[in-house]
């Protein structure tokens, strides 16, 4: 058996862990809205058609911030069409996913359901085939108490009370030849410095974000960060990051180390950020929003869920609909990982997204609701990472990849609440075929003991919950999990994802 060993010290910090980190992500997109979140028929639909099941669910998940409407359908919505009397909102083609949109859940509708989910609302604006002028207008709708046309149309909309959303995007994924109103970096720059600086004149203390890269891979990558931040490095407090993962090629390997290609992502944006303020001669700090990832099959959809004909727009159609496994479970609590080891920098981030699209919770019309794999690194994840994030030093074998070189067998991150006497270790073994012990030096935590363990592996790493059977895979214990003379102690199956809980 293999071994490796951390080094943990709770003054070794990486910074603060800011609870917006876990946000999720609702796009008017397939399923998501129309018999996910919503479903009036339904058994277990409450009196404004919202099903309680997934309500709960979305609560047991601990999402903090939810992004809406959009993603690649914000570039072509009028946020005009989702406000007023459902009777008179039109029907309109989404371009963006070859589909027609109803507008029977609108911007009221949804903040009513942000309310039973306990979450906050984050805002992207429609900087495509929209500009300024409209991006004010919806700020005038949605934050003016009263007193203007905008403002009085909402409470005659029957919301007295302002929405007050305080985080907004200035756009999504301008960066790509997909989007509508695909623009270069020096004309997107422009618009979002001259969009922020408008909004700022209403509101001065609103969190904006500008769009950065939506993927490391594309080839503007790094000069899109540099050019738009010449233009908005003044107006803006975020810039954004999109990532999604799958295997490619049959090469899992690679595919188990893909928090290394989110590491060096996100530690580009903020050397090309920090470059950018240096050459302003600005203190001013721009952090990371990532607020899109996931692990994503994009080839299926390319392959087989693209909806394509003049004539051909469904509502609500099954598009992006992935099956998770255990190995997908893994690779994606390593991207928490990941975002918690930036934790200093990555202070929001949203997954993509929460209901049957690419999502951790899945439903059948008229039938039930369920936790998908990943839905269990999420959850423990956002209830067990509090206070702050330490930066562990991890010795341990590697193991060869194509796509990423040679990569540690173990991936870790720690936090720490020093109020509340409790700390978490997060760790993955991605290793095909051994186990791995590991030894966690937590001596100085002082005198501590293991709280709790959980932990997805599974003998079938392809393993999956399904309408058939929702729940062939949970989170299991581990009993190897002990605390003696200052070391944690644990035992990692294989392709497994672990969280322990120490008090």
């Amino acid at each position: 058996m293999s071994e490796a060993r951390i080094t943990l010290d709770p003054r070794v910090a990486v910074g603060p862990i800011h609870r917006n980190l876990f946000g999720g992500f609702v796009e008017h997109l397939g399923r998501h809205v129309y018999d996910g979140i919503y479903e009036p028929g339904h058994p277990e639909a409450d009196a404004e058609g919202f099903r309680r099941d997934v309500i709960e669910l979305v609560r047991e998940l601990g999402v903090a911030t939810i992004r809406y409407p959009g993603g690649n359908f914000v570039s072509g919505f009028r946020w005009e069409d989702s406000v007023g009397p459902r009777a008179e909102r039109p029907r309109r083609l989404d371009l963006a996913w070859h589909s027609t949109e109803t507008n029977e859940v609108g911007l009221h509708e949804f903040a009513g359901w942000l309310e039973k989910v306990g979450s906050e609302m984050m805002l992207a604006l429609n900087l495509g085939t929209r500009g300024t002028l409209e991006a004010l207008d919806l700020l005038e709708y949605t934050n003016i108490a009263g007193g203007t046309e905008l403002s009085d149309r909402r409470a005659a909309h029957g919301r007295s009370e302002p929405f007050n959303v305080r985080m907004w995007c200035l756009g999504n994924e301008m960066d790509g030849p997909w989007q509508l109103g695909h623009r270069s970096a020096d004309d997107y720059g422009k618009i979002a410095s001259q969009t922020a600086k408008a909004m700022r004149q209403v509101d001065p203390d609103l969190q904006l974000v500008v769009c950065g890269s939506s993927s490391a891979h594309m080839p503007t990558f790094g000069e899109w960060e540099r050019v738009v931040l010449h233009h908005a490095y003044d107006d803006v407090d975020y810039i954004s990051c999109h990532a999604y993962y799958e295997p490619t090629d049959g090469d899992v390997d690679s595919f188990l180390a893909s928090a290394v290609d989110m590491d060096g992502f996100i530690e580009t944006v903020v050397n090309t950020a920090d470059h950018v303020a240096a050459v302003r001669g600005s203190s001013k700090r721009i952090n990371i929003s990532f607020d899109e990832w996931n692990v994503w099959y994009q080839s299926r959809f390319a392959n087989v869920d693209k909806i394509e004909g003049t004539d051909n727009w469904p509502i609500a159609p099954r598009l992006l609909e992935d099956v998770y496994s255990v190995m997908d479970a893994v690779v994606f609590g390593n991207l928490m990982i990941s975002l918690l080891k930036h934790a200093d920098r990555v202070t929001s981030a949203s997954l993509a997204q929460l209901v049957n699209v690419i999502a951790p919770i899945m439903t059948e019309p008229g039938g039930p609701a369920w936790r998908q794999t990943t839905f269990f690194p999420f959850s423990l994840t956002s209830r067990l990472a509090r206070g702050t994030a330490l930066q562990l030093v991890v010795e341990a074998p590697t193991y060869s990849t194509a796509r990423y070189g040679e990569v540690p067998l173990v991936d870790a991150v720690a936090t720490h609440d020093a109020e509340a006497g409790e700390s978490a270790v997060f760790l993955v073994n991605r290793s095909q075929t051994e186990e791995l012990e590991v030894t966690v030096d937590v001596s100085r935590l002082g005198d501590v003991a293991v709280r709790e363990v959980h932990a997805i592996f599974d003998e079938d790493p392809h393993a999956a919950n399904t309408l058939e059977n929702t729940e062939r895979v949970a989170p299991k214990g581990n009993d190897t999990a002990a605390v003696a003379g200052g070391a944690l102690t644990i035992t990692l199956p294989p392709v497994s994802w672990t969280a322990v809980g120490l008090s």
